[in-house]
């Protein structure tokens, strides 16, 4: 199949990815617009992975008042290097993240900052509730509804507000595999009014 200059177009300004990048996942994809940005996904991910223990000591941080002003967040993002982080791409990445978690209210970054005490008892809580299946059945249910608790409150792990199809870690990774560096959320918090900061 001949790949076109407006499909590459088309999956540019879908993705954000790079034009060669582009050009290449429809290639792969035949020219299947949504494969192709699978295609691109995954590659930004493998990126992200590999960048994953460089140093990230450079970066920015972004606030987001909602319309109301009764809902503030400020969110600090890091980086490698100062060219990046006043890259066009990084501001937007955290801008929509702040924006994000105004609007979603996690408590935590990733699932590793979840306190072990908070894990257990909601698997106890869990586990209650599927009582008297058999031990590996209740084992996979347990697994399975604990994925979804961490994609309500650690922020790494939700769906993202703007694109409920990818979530933040997604969104995370194609940003590290356009900008060549490694990205990281590193802390936020969110206030409201009339409510006690978690």
């Amino acid at each position: 199949m001949v790949i076109t200059a407006d499909l590459v177009k088309k999956l540019r300004e879908k993705t954000n990815a790079p034009m060669m990048d582009c050009k290449k996942a429809l290639e792969e994809s035949n020219g299947d617009l949504e494969t192709a940005t699978d295609i691109l996904r995954k590659k930004g991910q493998i990126v992200a992975l590999k960048k994953a223990g460089r140093c990230a000591k450079e970066g920015a941080t972004a606030s987001y008042i909602h319309s109301n002003s009764k809902i503030g967040v400020l969110v600090e993002v890091n980086c490698e290097t100062d060219f990046v982080a006043r890259s066009d791409d990084f501001k937007q990445f955290i801008k929509d993240v702040s924006m994000h978690i105004a609007a979603t209210s996690p408590s935590y970054v990733t699932r590793e900052e979840v306190p072990a005490h908070i894990i257990e008892k909601e698997k106890s809580i869990l586990k209650e509730t599927v009582k008297g299946k058999p031990d590996n059945v209740i084992e996979k249910i347990v697994q399975g509804k604990l994925e979804k608790f961490y994609s309500e409150v650690c922020l790494i792990d939700q769906p993202f507000v703007k694109d409920d199809k990818i979530t933040i870690k997604d969104y995370l990774g194609t940003l590290i595999g356009k900008v060549g560096e490694n990205i990281l959320i590193r802390r936020f918090v969110r206030f409201q009014v009339g409510e006690d900061i978690k």
